[in-house]
C-alpha cells in the first residue's frame, strides 16, 4: 500500500479536490431538485404535458437549464460580481495583502525613480 503523506500540502491539495468534486456533486444535486420539483407539478397541466410528452419536454428543459445558467454566468460576468467577491477574498488573505504592500512599494519606488530622471 502507498504511503499516504500527510503533510500541509496534501492537505491543501485534498481540500482542492473535495472543493472540485462538490462543485460537480452541486450540478447533480440541482438537477435532482429540478426533477422534484416537476414531480410535484405532476398532477397539473403543465406536469401532464411535461410527463406526456417526455421525449421532447426533457431536452427542452435540459436546454433552457443551460441556457439560463449561461445568461446568469454572463451577468456576473457582466456585473463583476466574482470580480469583488475575489477583491474581498484578496483581501482578507494574508499573503496577498503582504503581496499588494510589496507591488505598491515597489510602484512608489518606480515614482521617485521617474521624478528623480526627470529632474536632472
Amino acid at each position: 500500500m502507498a504511503k499516504i503523506k500527510a503533510n500541509k500540502q496534501s492537505l491543501i491539495r485534498w481540500k482542492v479536490y473535495f472543493d472540485r468534486a462538490r462543485m460537480y456533486i452541486g450540478y447533480l444535486q440541482f438537477l435532482m431538485i429540478g426533477f422534484v420539483f416537476l414531480k410535484d407539478f405532476r398532477d397539473t397541466s403543465i406536469g401532464n404535458f411535461i410527463f406526456g410528452n417526455m421525449y421532447i419536454s426533457i431536452p427542452v428543459l435540459f436546454i433552457l437549464f443551460v441556457l439560463l445558467s449561461l445568461i446568469i454566468g454572463r451577468m456576473d460576468t457582466v456585473y463583476g460580481l466574482r470580480e469583488e467577491e475575489m477583491r474581498n477574498l484578496s483581501n482578507s488573505n494574508p499573503v496577498l495583502r503582504n503581496i499588494n504592500f510589496n507591488i505598491e512599494e515597489m510602484r512608489k519606488e518606480i515614482r521617485d525613480l521617474k521624478k528623480s530622471e526627470s529632474s536632472e
